[in-house]
């Protein structure tokens, strides 16, 4: 009896990976990669062309079932009538809608306070925001950089016929759309999402699953109006938005079988797909009381809570999961890249800078860093450095600074937990992942600064993983997504130190 296949897509800002997989049992069959330009901004078209590559390096996709798309989240993909990419889409990592962002947020407060709302009317507004739809206005959302195009290109955003994200725009593209000429019909109503991905443009409510076209209209507004005025108003209403699929829903359309499932009876279905954060907590098999804790160039701790998470201050992005849920999110603009700090100023390999800090003792002999290098995005301070801060002659050695930097990454993280914790969020277990998890210092030190068991992955395509694990899932049937086994290489123990970030909460202040 031959065996079902699944294929997961993960389109990331680096690169496409093509995931062929057991339906039954998860294993991988085989695997195709190719990478992206570097950069912000890009054209989708490089997307499509990565993926085809992709799949030509799996082997192809002929003899899959169905197919799930994870992708980077927030970007912008401003397509026209005739289904044409407007601009090179605007990705996470683009910053230059940062005053867009404040401007949203000091628009939706500036009408006067009710009661119970801060006098302050920035504060006012963040706090509408995550009211409205779970998370504050920063650079890397979506609307951000739809109010961008408005008032930096007008003529691009008056073309603007529908808005959707990557791994949106990517599973279009395998449905066989694309480009069409001037009076043919470019199917823009075949565009669908998921709620994780859609949780992150800033215009979609992940507690009511609903469209807000008047935050749209915000956006779609060229200039700073606490109000849109009436042709923004129209615009926004006329756009269209992808349809919103529940986590197990079968796509609307087929993939074209000249891309997938060309042996399947029936064509490949397409799933819903999914955002990067919450592809990898499926891929992990997370559940209500999990949390991830990614180290790559930025640092991500992601629950999984049953009830929205609204955090006031605006640090944690109420954002959606992809099986019903909802997964709060915080995130650090530092991470990874600590370590390589570390290393730089040390002059050491990633070994010897793991040997140096676990010479040293819990409080690296005093001295304590906090790692906000490249400004910091929880907490929200963006023009902020780094500091180290309790240095003595008896204590200034070569150890306690690769201490210091080890438990100053860990405390960050530390940070987003504890703020998830303290909206509600129920965590029993921690799972550590990412390219920074590799390294034996974070794994040690992990479970002391922490406070619990840290259980650490196998290295592998969780992103992947998590979007073939929901192409079974809908491929089934069923109401519950498939039961893989995840490789767990170790459960990290350690005597907790809470001396050491109390410690870093009293430097960072």
């Amino acid at each position: 009896m031959s065996r079902v296949l699944v294929a997961g897509v993960d389109t990331s800002t680096q690169s496409c990976k093509v995931r062929v997989t057991d339906a039954a049992t998860g294993e991988l069959v085989r695997f195709g990669q190719a990478k992206h330009p570097d950069g912000s901004t890009v054209n989708p078209e490089h997307w499509w062309r990565a993926f085809q590559e992709a799949a030509s390096q799996a082997g192809g996709l002929d003899d899959v079932s169905a197919i799930a798309v994870g992708g980077q989240q927030h970007g912008m993909v401003a397509l026209d009538e005739q289904g044409r990419v407007i601009r090179d889409a605007m990705l996470w990592n683009d910053t230059s809608s940062a005053p867009q962002a404040e401007a949203l947020i000091d628009e939706l407060g500036a009408a006067p306070a009710a009661d119970g709302e801060p006098e302050d009317p920035h504060q006012r507004g963040i706090e509408r925001w995550v009211k409205a739809v779970g998370s504050s206005p920063v650079a890397s959302y979506t609307l951000t950089k739809i109010k961008w195009v408005a008032q930096h290109e007008p003529a691009n955003a008056a073309r603007i016929a529908a808005v959707c994200l990557p791994h949106d725009w990517l599973s279009w593209r395998i449905a066989g759309f694309g480009p069409v000429q001037p009076g043919e019909n470019a199917h823009l109503d075949a565009l669908f999402t998921d709620r994780s991905d859609a949780s992150g443009t800033l215009y979609f409510d992940a507690a009511s699953n609903t469209y807000r076209r008047d935050l749209l209209a915000l956006g779609l507004q060229p200039d700073d109006a606490t109000t849109p005025g009436a042709a923004a108003t129209e615009h926004a209403e006329r756009i269209v938005l992808p349809r919103v699929l529940g986590p197990n829903q079968v796509a609307p359309v087929n993939a074209d079988p000249s891309i997938a499932g060309a042996q399947v009876p029936g064509g490949c279905i397409i799933a819903p797909g999914g955002g990067d954060n919450a592809m990898a907590s499926l891929g992990l098999g997370m559940a209500v009381g999990d949390v991830s804790v990614s180290l790559g160039t930025s640092g991500v701790a992601a629950a999984i809570s049953e009830q929205p998470v609204y955090d006031l201050s605006g640090s944690v992005s109420g954002f959606a999961d992809c099986t019903g849920h909802f997964l709060p999110l915080a995130c650090t603009i530092n991470a990874s890249r600590i370590l390589d700090a570390a290393r730089a100023m040390l002059d050491v390999d990633y070994d010897e800078l793991t040997t140096l800090a676990l010479d040293s003792h819990p409080g690296a002999g005093g001295m304590t860093l906090v790692p906000y290098f490249d400004g910091e995005r929880t907490p929200n301070r963006p023009d902020a450095t780094a500091t180290l801060s309790g240095m003595t002659l008896r204590n200034t050695e070569r150890r306690n600074v690769a201490r210091a930097f080890v438990e100053g990454l860990l405390c960050s993280q530390r940070d987003c937990m504890e703020l998830i914790r303290s909206l509600g969020a129920q965590i029993d277990r921690i799972l550590l992942i990412g390219g920074g998890a590799k390294s034996l210092a974070i794994r040690t030190l992990a479970p002391c600064i922490l406070g619990m068991d840290v259980s650490c992955p196998a290295t592998d395509e969780y992103v992947a993983i998590g979007a073939a694990r929901q192409a079974a899932w809908v491929l089934s049937g069923v109401d519950d997504a498939p039961d893989w086994p995840i490789s767990i290489d170790a459960v990290q123990t350690g005597t907790p130190t809470p001396q050491v970030y109390e410690a870093y909460v009293q430097a960072r202040g």
